[in-house]
């Protein structure tokens, strides 16, 4: 099992973002944390970059089903999105596979809850 969903797109880096997030909304997520990579390592390290978001998406619901199920699941919110310049024009747009973390968590309540965040995410990323 692949612990990501991914495509790759035509578009400008921001075209690619304000898709996401507007499919991430269309599932009920909202953007917790944004995360600028390029920005990030130019201030710590002073190197160049490339173009590379990471998007904290939070589905409301779902995440207090988990946290009632699982208290210590906090450690795996939110799910991640990133956005990332393969070149220009070509932006690859990749989420994280809520069933391959979950399998570390021994918690059947948390499958259900896995199963259904997975499916939303899948639907976002094949949407693009």
């Amino acid at each position: 099992m692949k612990y990501y969903f991914n495509k790759t797109i035509q578009g400008t880096f921001q075209e690619v973002i304000d898709k996401a997030k507007k499919g991430l909304k269309e599932e009920g997520f909202g953007i917790l944390t944004e995360i600028d990579i390029k920005e990030t390592m130019k201030q710590k390290l002073d190197v160049d970059f490339k173009q590379y978001k990471i998007l904290g998406a939070c589905n409301p619901p779902f995440a207090y089903k988990a946290l009632q199920a699982e208290d210590k699941i906090g450690t795996m919110l939110p799910c991640n999105v990133i956005v990332q310049e393969i070149e220009t024009d070509v932006i690859e747009v990749a989420a994280v596979n809520p069933m391959a973390s979950m399998q570390a968590v021994e918690n059947e309540k948390l499958n259900d809850i896995a199963n259904e965040i997975t499916a939303m995410l899948e639907k976002v990323i094949e949407r693009l």
